[in-house]
């Protein structure tokens, strides 16, 4: 399970890429937040202010909560993980990735979800430094040896458990937002988005995952190991970062479902426990690198 080269390239740079893009999403600035009408009709309130002028005030305060779980928490964790990864951890290698996963989705979004500003340029490179830095760790497991790195006192069923809970929650909540717009005459709330991009990538590609991960892992394939270690770190960072945006939104007077104020935060509670218990049920190797 040697560690491809490219992430000693790739590592750094997406970390002060990262600096950079947070550190900037959180820089205090003066302005006074404005409404207007957009071309669907929708009544919006513009942030004015700092890197996210034109995005709305709800939509900033998700972004800079995201900022602040990057900057405080998923950087130092990618910056630990990649050191222990070269020294040969097998705990390191599976933080990294999960990590690595975290900061693509984030900068997906990015690109794509919030309004044009100066970093642009910046989120592109987070996003495909991202990618191949994610593909490049994914591949360096010896997957069919990785069953045997896990102890048998692994808690299989609740994380699985876990995951399926997921899927079932971002599916019944996307859909819960999408089914009204087949209404006649209904206006989607997308604010100052063109389309529900958020919604295609989760129910796209992370409800699927967390549904095939958990079926792989309760029946002990190899796949499930890995998929459902990489969806656990990820779910921790992202389930912190979500968390964080209900509390921000709440905080800016932004209406928020308390089904969001409760079940966001419990799903990264018990995201961080299941991590805990994976991490230590691995089994490391002396000399694998």
């Amino acid at each position: 399970m040697k560690s491809p080269s490219a992430l000693r390239i790739l590592v750094p740079i997406i970390i002060g890429l990262a600096l950079i893009a947070a550190g900037g999403g959180l820089y205090p600035a003066a302005g006074q937040p404005f409404s207007l009408v957009n071309f669907r009709g929708e009544d919006v309130t513009i942030n004015a202010r700092g890197l996210y002028y034109w995005d709305t005030v709800s939509s900033a305060a998700q972004m800079q909560a995201n900022d602040a779980v990057t900057l405080f928490l998923a950087l130092p964790l990618l910056g630990v993980s990649y050191r222990l990864t070269q020294k040969g951890s097998l705990r390191g290698k599976l933080l990294l990735t999960g990590t690595l996963g975290f900061i693509l989705y984030t900068y997906i979004t990015m690109c794509f979800g919030a309004a044009y500003n100066p970093f642009f340029l910046i989120y592109v490179a987070l996003f495909s430094l991202s990618l191949f830095a994610f593909v490049l760790s994914m591949m360096s497991f010896e997957v069919n040896s990785l069953t045997a790195h896990f102890s048998e006192k692994l808690p299989r069923r609740w994380i699985a458990g876990l995951l399926f809970f997921a899927a079932a929650f971002l599916s019944l909540a996307w859909l819960g937002r999408i089914a009204p717009t087949f209404m006649p005459g209904a206006v989607p709330l997308l604010e100052n988005t063109t389309s529900m991009f958020i919604q295609a990538m989760d129910l796209g590609i992370v409800v699927p995952v967390c549904i095939l991960s958990g079926v792989l892992l309760l029946r002990r394939r190899p796949w499930g190991y890995l998929l459902a270690s990489v969806g656990l770190i990820k779910f921790l960072t992202l389930g912190t970062a979500v968390s964080l945006m209900a509390l921000n939104m709440a905080r800016l007077g932004v209406p928020v479902s308390p089904v969001e104020l409760i079940i966001f935060p419990g799903m990264a509670l018990a995201g961080m426990v299941m991590t805990i218990f994976l991490l230590k049920n691995v089994k490391e190797v002396q000399g694998v690198k």
